[in-house]
């Protein structure tokens, strides 16, 4: 048998185990997607079965949501957001429930749903704040190759993943009834929810760190915090706060969420028009919501390209 023979057979050999490989990838994905669809359809079905039929028989109205939310006179979503009066908004029902203006400073006034978006924001940012503040010392703690104590790990891991296994609702109706409705419960529940998420993405990070800087400082008799201070913050620093950046945008949609079910904002402003079906002020509403989400979006890419550096911006994108 020739060289060129074997060559060949070999070339022959890695083909046909190349198509097995592909075939079998091929029926795995398709069988995949056929549990999916399976899935699906008996979910839609049990949901149907739930509501007593009512699902599949309001599924062709969908529509109709959308038709209702579109209004027949743009002019209003620019009433409803800056309170504008109109001589034909007197006597309809949408605009029986006027807007104020709120008294900022030195004469200064701004639309409610400014200020509540304000508000918004605000539960957010705090929210976050709290959170980075105890994830940055549970992460150290929590990493195996930084700290030594199995059991302070795992104790600290548990009560990261204890933190962020209720959903933010859940937690802000806990301390709701504990401490009223409003800003004060959703800080609360977010705050906790964001010191179990970014505690873990912290750790995570933690663990994939250069090791050098902190053996050499173990070796001229430095401690864990002085290790912890000199050798291991700077490297994961601009990681932590591209995290936190990132989890600013959604705790801004959880802030809104939030409000909804009394943790105030703009989210309990929106759930009150829709339930009264005001379309012109859910269409004014949802934009401003977006375009406050849009912004933060923008800033946050704009302060981790300071922060971080345009290149690891580029390279982390």
């Amino acid at each position: 048998m020739t060289t060129a023979t074997i060559h060949s057979d070999a070339i022959r050999q890695q083909a046909d185990a190349w198509r097995r490989q592909t075939s079998l990838r091929r029926f795995y994905t398709a069988l995949g997607v056929g549990l999916l669809l399976a899935a699906m359809v008996a979910s839609m079905w049990f949901a149907d079965e739930a509501n007593a039929g009512h699902f599949f028989e309001r599924l062709p109205h969908i529509l109709d949501f959308l038709s209702w939310l579109i209004p027949k006179d743009w002019n209003d979503v620019w009433r409803a957001l800056f309170d504008v009066a109109s001589p034909h908004d007197k006597g309809t029902q949408e605009f029986n429930f006027p807007l104020g203006r709120v008294y900022i400073w030195g004469g200064f006034y701004i639309p409610e749903y400014f200020e509540l978006m304000l508000t918004t924001v605000n539960t957010a940012l705090v929210a976050t704040f709290i959170g980075f503040v105890f994830a940055v010392p549970f992460s150290f703690i929590a990493a195996r190759n930084l700290t030594p104590s199995p059991i302070l790990r795992l104790f600290i891991k548990r009560f990261m993943e204890l933190l962020r296994a209720f959903p933010e609702i859940v937690i802000a109706g806990l301390f709701a009834a504990i401490v009223s409705v409003g800003p004060v419960a959703a800080i609360i529940a977010i705050g906790l929810h964001s010191v179990g998420a970014l505690g873990k993405l912290f750790y995570e990070i933690n663990e994939n760190i250069d090791m050098r800087p902190e053996e050499g400082l173990r070796a001229v008799g430095a401690n864990w915090f002085e290790r912890v201070r000199f050798a291991d913050l700077p490297q994961v620093l601009p990681n932590f706060m591209s995290y936190t950046l990132l989890r600013i945008e959604i705790n801004v949609r959880a802030s809104t969420i939030i409000g909804a079910v009394g943790g105030g904002g703009i989210g309990e402003e929106l759930k009150l028009s829709i339930s009264r079906g005001f379309g012109a002020k859910t269409l004014a509403l949802v934009l401003l919501l977006f375009t406050t989400i849009f912004i933060v979006d923008q800033f946050s890419a704009w302060l981790r390209r300071k922060l971080v550096g345009e290149q690891a911006f580029l390279l982390g994108a």
